[in-house]
């Protein structure tokens, strides 16, 4: 609960549910991932649901090159400005994405004119586990 209200999110039920579940998660997931966890989930409520954590700044996306994208909580007091955006590892074995947190995407300067909304950067390869 105090996780939502840090980020001025009313918690609800399917909130408070869905916030313990990413908090056990060890990887980024997609919201069949998510909705596969719940008995009785209901599609549009879940998605309503990862929509106002997206705009709350609780989670961040991660197109990982699968075609799915993947969702995983920001770290406390992130704001997702590009200065705290980090790279995520896919592991082309298991099809897991982690968040690398401590590998900070390089400054990249783009010409004269341009704006940078974002940036995504992902690496590919065998996590630990898959690695043995």
């Amino acid at each position: 609960e105090n996780i939502l209200q840090q980020r001025n999110i009313k918690p609800t039920a399917m909130r408070l549910l869905v916030v313990e579940k990413l908090l056990k998660q060890q990887y980024a997931v997609s919201h069949k991932e998510l909705a596969e966890q719940f008995e009785k989930a209901d599609n549009i409520t879940l998605f309503r649901t990862l929509k106002v954590f997206l705009e709350h700044k609780l989670v961040h996306t991660i197109d990982d090159g699968s075609g799915v994208i993947k969702y995983a909580l920001c770290q406390s007091g992130c704001n997702c400005n590009l200065s705290e955006l980090h790279t995520h590892f896919y592991c082309t074995d298991c099809k897991h994405t982690f968040c690398l947190t401590e590998t900070e995407i390089p400054n990249i300067e783009v010409p004269q004119n341009f704006k940078l909304d974002g940036a995504n950067l992902v690496l590919k390869g065998k996590c630990d586990k898959c690695n043995k």
